[in-house]
């Protein structure tokens, strides 16, 4: 006689394939989480490319035109030239008329309110301060207002920034020296050793916006100080809020070297 196969459980068996579509749903939405990181686009870095690749393929042509130096020498029905080829260098006319040293303190108070107009709000709010002097006008931005904690990448926020010192500063021939600060706790990213990388590659970031923005390369300098310059106490969190901080000093000279002091 067979034996009677043991009742099998209809429901259970009925139900089964939830598992798989659970497993087919969780793997789906783990492949639209990955596909959505992937597709995110850091909006800084990529300014910053497509302002370099304009830059590069909006430059005007140059060429260099040889000239002939010395004479031609008749060798056996052959002529040789002994001549050295060197490029044409020409040199901008020194202009006898500078303004004195009185005009150009007073083109340097009219950059420090224009400046004043540009960041009212910022400066108000105690965010920015502005303060000038006969021979320098200084700009404090705060490392907050520009990069992340730790970073050099500038916020998307810093390129309205720039453009706007770019637009005061941009018809003018005034020495511009971009310096970086930070607060005195060690750096904690493997793409900086210590807080002078740090703060000098700050500056270079902001210098290299203000090129991208028009202004004469010439006329940049970028210093980095690191946590040695502080103007507030370190032992406290509002101090080094302070001492992490770019500034930016106007001269009221064109010559960048001379401006330095």
């Amino acid at each position: 006689m067979r034996r009677r196969k043991p009742p099998q459980d209809d429901f259970h068996n009925k139900e089964r394939w939830l598992i798989s579509y659970a497993d087919f749903i969780t793997l789906l939405f783990a492949f639209f989480v990955v596909m959505y990181s992937v597709s995110s686009v850091n909006e800084g870095k990529y300014k910053v490319l497509s302002n370099t690749l304009t830059g590069v393929f909006n430059a005007p042509e140059r060429s260099v035109v040889p000239i002939t130096v010395g004479e031609q020498q008749i060798v056996g029905g052959r002529t040789e030239s002994d001549a050295v080829i060197a490029p044409v260098v020409t040199e901008a006319p020194v202009s006898s008329s500078a303004p004195d040293s009185a005009g150009r303190s007073r083109g340097l108070q009219e950059l420090a309110g224009q400046l004043g107009l540009e960041f009212s709000e910022l400066i108000e709010t105690g965010v920015i301060s502005l303060n000038t002097d006969d021979e320098w006008l200084q700009l404090n931005l705060p490392n907050s207002l520009l990069f992340g904690s730790g970073d050099a990448e500038p916020h998307y926020d810093s390129f309205a920034v720039m453009e706007k010192i770019a637009g005061v500063l941009r018809d003018t021939d005034n020495a511009i020296r971009i310096e970086g600060f930070t607060d005195n706790l060690p750096i904690r990213s493997g793409r900086f050793p210590s807080n002078w990388e740090l703060s000098a590659a700050r500056a270079s970031v902001l210098v290299r916006m203000l090129v991208m923005e028009g202004i004469d390369p010439a006329r940049l300098a970028a210093v980095g100080y690191g946590e040695h310059q502080p103007v507030a106490r370190n032992d406290t969190d509002e101090g080094r809020r302070r001492n992490r901080r770019v500034v930016l000093l106007i001269s009221r000279d064109a010559n960048i070297r001379g401006a330095i002091r």
